[in-house]
């Protein structure tokens, strides 16, 4: 068992964990290499840093200085995190691990598509969470969208619950899963359709299915999505923490973009150190 998992290694996951380690506390990063500080082209703004410096190389540096310090990283995708007696489970698409406590820092991406009427219909047959929300559909037909390790996680929630499951990749390559109650299409979707609630789906060559719920799962889980499937506090789509970086529920930590306010690595930095540093107070505390 790890003291602490941080997942994501943008700077206040890293910053998070240059404490931790130093602190004596045995650190475990996971990433899927998905941060944003990596598409910018050049930081100009930030401390230390005389001609900028790009996105990519500050992003580099940070896991050069952590692996150095003998932080261990794992390159794997998180699906999902759990609370276990004696602490967290965190689910990737590669293995399970366990902690003592967990840092989430993986900024504020939250998964979208650009399909007509998803956004209309979020509340209303659009959902972002399979765990959340899939009792509501029990013995009905629901659909996931998405074709990578997400969406067979959250179809595996459902395929329990519902009476029929149908994955719709939107023209990506089918996954491979099987199941008797799971089908797959991989359509391209051109719109969501209903008139209170979602009814059907259309696709661009004007084709439809009926379904009773989507479930969105494109991509990677984000922080929305691991807070949703946890149970934590989420205002306008970002973790609710306290100044000390803690959310709601006791040992889980959140830190940088995916808590909101201003998204520059100064400020992901500082709540990276502080999140770090709270941890090691809760370690010292707790007896597990």
């Amino acid at each position: 068992m790890f003291d602490v998992i941080i997942i994501g290694a943008g700077p206040a996951g890293v910053s998070a964990s240059l404490y931790t380690k130093r602190g004596n506390k045995e650190t475990l990063i996971i990433t899927s290499e998905n941060s944003t500080l990596q598409e910018v082209n050049k930081i100009e703004n930030y401390y230390g840093f005389e001609n900028g410096i790009s996105g990519k190389e500050l992003y580099n540096a940070g896991i050069k200085q952590a692996e150095k310090l003998g932080v261990l990283i794992k390159k794997e995708e998180v699906l999902s995190i759990k609370i276990k007696e004696k602490g967290f489970e965190v689910i990737t698409n590669k293995s399970t691990y366990e902690s003592k406590a967990v840092i989430i820092a993986v900024g504020n991406k939250k998964n979208k598509v650009k399909i007509k009427g998803i956004k209309e219909f979020e509340g209303k047959g659009v959902s972002y969470c399979a765990i959340c929300d899939g009792f509501f559909y029990r013995n009905r037909e629901v659909a996931v969208i998405g074709s990578g390790n997400y969406a067979i996680s959250e179809t595996n929630d459902l395929i329990n619950v519902a009476k029929k499951v149908t994955i719709l990749t939107n023209g990506e390559k089918a996954p491979e899963f099987r199941a008797d109650n799971v089908e797959i299409n991989s359509k391209p979707i051109e719109e969501v359709k209903g008139k209170d609630k979602v009814e059907s789906i259309v696709f661009n060559d004007r084709s439809t299915i009926k379904t009773d719920g989507i479930f969105v799962a494109q991509g990677t889980a984000g922080g929305f999505e691991l807070a949703k499937k946890l149970g934590l506090l989420i205002k306008d789509n970002y973790i609710v923490v306290n100044e000390n970086m803690e959310t709601n529920i006791k040992g889980i930590y959140a830190c940088g973009d995916c808590t909101g306010g201003l998204l520059q690595v100064s400020k992901a930095v500082y709540q990276g150190t502080v999140a770090g540093l709270e941890v090691i107070k809760f370690l010292n505390f707790i007896r597990i």
